[in-house]
Parts: structure tokens; sequence; C-alpha cells
């Protein structure tokens, strides 16, 4: 077997594919897991009842960047209540309108790649908002897959495991 040669230098942030596996971001940088300095993060966790049945449907969307499965999401927004960020953000990015509950369902973490190549360790408290109207016409429309799933598919399509558990574990509460 020959020996690896090794560069004289690493590459920086932005020459540096980014990893495939979570385990593999997480072994990269665990200075930033251990920091302490989480971002906050306010998501959606969308459903819509099934006629007839007491089944439900959970919506997964595609993130821009990457294309993995996950749930509507952003930074929290000036003047608007964490629960309110959560139901605009499902109106830009899914066109779901909906009332969230204001109390969060859970939390999850994971890995937010920045544009400047840097990762930043993120905390989305995951609001319920039901599905009451679905608009065509919305900010991000064409830019993400939408797929409206059982729980049991929409958790094994999102990779982080937190979510999948909130996915699986979700029942819906009365307004």
């Amino acid at each position: 077997m020959k020996p690896v040669k090794k560069s004289p230098k690493s590459p920086s942030a932005q020459q540096r594919p980014k990893p495939r596996t979570l385990l593999q971001q997480l072994a990269q940088m665990p200075e930033k897991l251990f920091s302490g300095e989480f971002r906050q993060q306010y998501g959606a966790l969308c459903f819509r009842r099934i006629a007839d049945s007491d089944a439900i449907e959970i919506l997964v969307i595609t993130s821009r960047e990457s294309g993995r499965w996950v749930i509507p999401k952003g930074w929290p927004m000036k003047k608007k209540e964490p629960h309110q960020a959560a139901e605009i953000e499902a109106w830009q990015e899914a066109g779901i309108r909906g009332r969230a509950r204001k109390k969060p369902i859970g939390r999850y973490t994971y890995l937010k790649w920045l544009d400047n190549g840097d990762v930043a360790p993120c905390v989305v408290d995951v609001f319920q908002v039901e599905a009451l109207e679905i608009g065509k016409n919305y900010k991000e429309r064409g830019q993400r897959e939408i797929a409206w799933l059982s729980p049991g598919e929409a958790a094994h399509r999102v990779r982080e495991i937190e979510l999948k558990s909130l996915i699986i574990d979700f029942k819906p509460k009365k307004k």
C-alpha cells in the first residue's frame, strides 16, 4: 500500500467539499458543536387531515442548496413572534397558509452551511401548522420540491434524527 501524500496546506472552507453525511460534518468541526453558539430558527411542521379518516399527511420540502428533505424553517423576524415566523416560512417556502400553535411541539438541531463556507449549528423550535389553504403563487415557488407524505414516509426522508422523532411522534393538538 502506498503512503498518502499530505498537501502542505489544507483547503480553505470554501474549497473543501461539503461532507455527505451528518457524522462526516460533525467530525470536521467539533469546535462548532461545543462552543455553545447555536443560532435560533423557527420551523413549521405542516400537516393536513385526510378526509373520512383520522390519518394525516406531513409536508416536507427540499432545501434549495442541497436538495435534502426538510420542513419549512427560517431565522427570527423583527416584530414577529416565533409561531408567526413559522407561519410566514410555511407560506414563503411551500405556499401553505395555516395557523400555528403558539407553543412549539419540540425542537431539533442541525448544521447549516453558510454562504461563506462556514457552518453554524442551529436549534429549530418547531410549531404545528395545520394547512388551511395551499397557494399557487408564493415566494419560493419552483425552487423546491414539495411532498405530502404519511408521517412514517416523511420521517424516513428527513435526515435529522430529532426531526424524524418529532414527525413520528406528532399528534395534532386542537387549537
